[in-house]
């Protein structure tokens, strides 16, 4: 498999973290991802906070960690 094979399968994987990823895989995992908690999904979880960090979703303040 190539890299980039290996980095898109891992976003369909719950439990696999994707490691870094760009703003617009991190949408894509969103998308793939939608029926996803961010407490039971790595890739959710991972995604939501790259998009988080690149001022691309603002999170409700009960969505911030205690």
């Amino acid at each position: 498999m190539t890299e980039f094979n290996l980095r898109l399968a891992a976003l369909y994987a719950c439990a696999a973290d994707p490691g870094p990823l760009t703003p617009e895989q991190a949408h894509t995992a969103m998308q793939l991802h939608l029926d996803c908690t961010v407490d039971e999904c790595r890739v959710r979880r991972r995604a939501r906070s790259t998009l988080v960090e690149a001022g691309r979703c603002v999170l409700e303040a009960r969505a911030l960690p205690s």
